[in-house]
């Protein structure tokens, strides 16, 4: 079960009282509650890793059925995704051809084969074609001992005039040839609306192509989502040996020697086709992890990511793979990228400004960000590793009120209390880690406050940015690097693999649902659950508030009978939001505002 809650935040008892939320039904199957976020924070609580687990498997090898190519024409397409683009248009992804792996490696000609997708709401009548682009990309090592590659074709076909909440069946490739796929359908997602969600959102980060990384993902298909978010480190085919067989859990262990981290690119196309059961019926939205750098020994990086990944860029204004935005149904999500510049100064940072002033809060009410590495964790894994993006980054968040921020490169589960700057804070995010979906480098099971466990400030530095460790300032960690328990800002942890499930009900709820791999075979179990829950009369978005200025005068201290004297109100609504501000919020603003020797008080509110 999850954590008990702790000693609450300090706010006054009238203020908690006028927090107006939905009420939900807040039950279990069995009668047992589901926590909330109103019950926190909580003390912090740990489930130890259970021994009787594995804490890892070995890769998949390339042959394995689900890996390798099924088709008998390799013009017929394979590895087909989905990916989200507006609330009315979809990507539709797929490659045909051969990759070629060895010395010298000629690139396949795009030009030759035409990227086609027919759509309907109607099985085998298709009243809507599109066509779209079509790429190569090489990896290339010229080393002795290294292998090159060259992909299969890979196109990108934009579809568009989608209905809201509606099945469509398609079909893609080239019809000329002819070599068109089988018939798929997907269904579109709701409008986005304060009143219309996605049915099940999943998260899932790190995944890999493992042993493991099955059962998560045929835990995560009998959840059934409406849309899957993978937050970096797709692949790992940089931990793959060349010569194939088996991976490698520690690269630079296995290979000292190397002159450059090469990666077996194979297995991007055996994860395409391992992942396409899913994807080709699920849109799949995806950001960039470290082991997505795969850099040539030309300089060149995030070939593979870029190139087989159709992302809303354009769309979002962001022009850039590494980040950008995109809406699913009344749920904005913000798409970081923590492996190019993020700095206040950098183009990430003025994107992110520009879009998150756009966000209307009455249409999308729920604002959620994801990025690879994760800005609050207590395992010894990956400890303060981005703690300079979290220092450029966090205050813009906080003051747009973002919601839920997920992350996964630590291997493990945690979700934190609401914080902000290393504070609990009822108007910070949830901080949720996710990076345990199976991959061939092992659950994290160490703890930064276990005894001997605690990283140095130099152990943990990120391939592409800078390192900013800190001691804590204030509170039990105060003058330290780690904590000797469990931070505050924990609430709950455990090294396990899974995957997640946000169900939003409404403006102001949301389900999480943490399942574990170990649960697949048990009905109703998770490892983690809670509602978390949105506070928007009490956590004001100072970024994109609007002022009313209110003169009033108090007529009767113990009624609390005030009069409006003079205002720049310009409406009945705005009226009655100063009125409730008063009547209300004062205790907690003004803490004795009645003892004034003054019966008028002014004050600015939102």
């Amino acid at each position: 079960m999850p954590p008990a809650p702790a000693t609450s935040f300090i706010i006054p008892t009238p203020l908690l009282m006028l927090i107006a939320v939905t009420t939900m039904p807040l039950l279990l199957a069995g009668g047992e509650s589901i926590p909330t976020t109103l019950d926190g924070p909580f003390k912090p609580s740990t489930r130890r890793f259970d021994p009787s687990l594995r804490r890892g498997s070995d890769d998949l090898p390339i042959d394995h059925p689900r890996l390798r190519k099924s088709n008998v024409s390799s013009d017929l397409p394979e590895q087909i995704a989905l990916a989200l683009s507006t609330p009315s248009s979809i990507w539709v992804s797929w490659v045909t051809g051969d990759a070629v792996v060895g010395k010298d490696v000629k690139p396949l000609d795009a030009t030759l084969v035409s990227s086609e997708v027919w759509y309907g709401k109607e099985k085998g009548n298709y009243t809507l074609k599109k066509k779209g682009n079509a790429t190569v990309y090489s990896q290339l090592y010229p080393f002795d001992g290294l292998l090159n590659y060259t992909s299969g074709i890979i196109h990108h076909v934009l579809i568009d005039g989608l209905e809201p909440d509606t099945k469509y069946y398609y079909r893609c490739g080239d019809s000329s040839v002819p070599a068109m796929s089988e018939e798929i359908s997907f269904d579109t997602l709701p409008l986005p609306s304060k009143d219309s969600y996605p049915h099940r959102i999943a998260f899932v980060g790190d995944l890999g192509l493992t042993s493991n990384t099955t059962t998560t993902i045929d835990h995560l298909m009998d959840n059934d989502p409406s849309l899957v978010v993978i937050v970096g480190d797709l692949t790992y085919a940089n931990q793959y040996r060349t010569t194939g067989g088996k991976g490698a859990s520690c690269f630079s262990c296995s290979f000292p020697d190397a002159p450059i981290r090469e990666t077996y690119q194979p297995r991007w196309d055996a994860w395409g086709r391992f992942m396409e059961p899913l994807t080709s019926k699920v849109p799949m939205m995806v950001i960039e992890g470290n082991h997505e750098i795969e850099p040539q020994a030309s300089g060149v990086t995030f070939k593979s990511y870029s190139e087989r990944f159709a992302v809303p860029s354009t769309e979002s204004g962001s022009n850039s793979n590494f980040y950008y935005s995109f809406d699913a149904g009344g749920v904005h999500f913000v798409m970081l990228g923590a492996y190019v510049d993020y700095n206040q100064t950098g183009a990430q940072y003025a994107w992110l400004k520009e879009d998150l002033s756009k966000v209307d809060r009455s249409v999308t009410p729920w604002l959620v960000a994801t990025m690879h590495p994760p800005w609050y964790n207590s395992y010894s894994s990956h400890y303060q590793e981005f703690e300079c993006m979290r220092q450029e980054m966090e205050e813009l968040l906080y003051q747009h009120r973002v919601d839920i921020i997920f992350a996964g490169h630590v291997h493990a589960y945690e979700r934190m209390n609401r914080i902000y700057n290393y504070t609990l804070d009822p108007c910070g995010a949830v901080y949720i880690t996710i990076g345990d979906g199976g991959n061939i480098e092992k659950v994290d099971v160490d703890f930064a406050d276990d005894p001997e466990k605690c990283p140095s400030p130099g152990d943990n530095v990120p391939e592409i940015g800078g390192s900013c460790p800190l001691n804590f300032t204030s509170g039990p960690a105060k003058g330290k690097f780690c904590w000797d328990r469990q931070p505050d800002w924990s609430a709950f942890r455990e090294s396990s693999f899974g995957h997640g499930i946000l169900e939003v009900m409404n403006s102001t709820y949301a389900l999480w649902t943490w399942h574990r791999n170990q649960d697949v075979y048990k009905d109703d179990s998770y490892g983690d659950q809670i509602y978390i829950v949105r506070q928007p009369n009490l956590c004001i978005s100072p970024a994109t508030s609007r002022y009313i200025h209110c003169l009033v005068k108090l007529i009767d201290p113990k009624e609390r009978k005030i009069q409006l004297l003079s205002n720049t109100i310009k409406s009945t609504m705005h009226f009655m939001r100063c009125e409730r501000h008063f009547m209300q919020f004062e205790e907690f603003f003004f803490l004795k505002p009645f003892l004034s020797p003054s019966p008028v008080r002014k004050c600015t509110i939102w």
